[in-house]
């Protein structure tokens, strides 16, 4: 098949490689750094579990994310054989999902490692939180792998109703059992984006009361507090990711929106974001994790020096 593409089609193509390579790139490093170290140390602290996860997921659907829209720019009618748009659009699901869920999970972590409550339920978590995080990352690919199957389900059933009422001719139910399928794989997107998001808002509440508690008590010690600074860290990250994500969340929104519009130029300016959130947020994560941002100085000197 011959590549069909519009000089638009070009020019979007081009922006996404660019920004999604460089995503992939960064989170590449992030990977590639924690597996030497873990295979130096033969072990992983909890940060670094939920980072290396976090990391894997981001490449993975960073990859899938470019070669969906490569096929689906250049390649059009490849997508119109039977499953191909389903099997990249849901693989493409499910790591946008586990990006989402452990983003959330690592902002759950830092609260409880860092906040200070007398709570005894919040204390049995700070205990018990290098044991727990395993399981909560194995919790967040097993949601996002039910609500991918569940949507590829879906997407299944409004594929074979539309080619059955096609050939009998009625159009106006195709629509209408249409809107009703998408109405639901919008909701189940914007059930998991919510749920996650929740996680960030109250994680950054928590920790944001927790460093003002902190701060109220120290104001009688001149002497500079190593929590101080361990909140002051935490904070910055959770709150520019509470920010990203919120801008996050109104694409999706928007998304929805002018989806049934055909707004090219608003859904390229909403998938340009969108696309570069992976990459640009794993660049903030390197750069408040001192073993990161340590290996990517070191590395940066050394092209620099050739």
């Amino acid at each position: 098949q011959q590549p069909n593409v519009t000089s638009y089609g070009a020019t979007a193509l081009a922006i996404f490689t660019l920004e999604e390579f460089a995503g992939m790139w960064i989170n590449a490093f992030i990977v590639s750094v924690l597996c030497i170290g873990w295979i130096k140390k033969k072990t992983l602290n909890s940060n670094e579990k939920i980072l290396l996860l976090l990391g894997c997921s981001r490449f993975c659907y960073l990859c899938f994310s470019w070669v969906y829209y490569f096929l689906s720019t250049v390649y059009l009618n490849y997508f119109h054989v039977h499953p191909t748009l389903q099997l990249f659009m849901h693989f493409q699901f499910f790591f946008n999902y586990s990006n989402l869920w452990v983003s959330a999970c690592l902002c759950s972590f830092y609260c409880i490692k860092i906040a200070n409550f007398r709570n005894s339920f919040f204390v049995y978590l700070k205990v018990k939180i290098d044991g727990i995080v395993p399981w909560l990352l194995l919790a967040s690919l097993l949601s996002a792998l039910s609500i991918t199957i569940t949507a590829y389900n879906i997407t299944e059933i409004m594929y074979k109703d539309s080619h059955n009422f096609t050939c009998l001719g009625n159009f106006w139910e195709v629509s209408v059992r249409k809107d009703k399928y998408l109405f639901l794989i919008y909701f189940l997107t914007g059930f998991g984006y919510a749920a996650s998001f929740m996680a960030v808002i109250f994680s950054a509440v928590f920790l944001l009361f927790s460093l003002w508690r902190h701060k109220h008590k120290m104001q009688t010690n001149s002497m500079k507090s190593l929590s101080m600074d361990a909140h002051i860290r935490a904070m910055k990250s959770i709150l520019s990711f509470l920010v990203m994500y919120s801008i996050n969340f109104v694409c999706l929104i928007l998304t929805i929106i002018y989806a049934k519009k055909n707004e090219n130029t608003m859904m390229l300016l909403i998938s340009i974001y969108l696309y570069a959130f992976p990459g640009v947020h794993s660049l903030i994560l390197i750069f408040s994790n001192p073993k990161l941002e340590k290996a990517l100085l070191k590395i940066l000197s050394c092209v620099k020096c050739k």
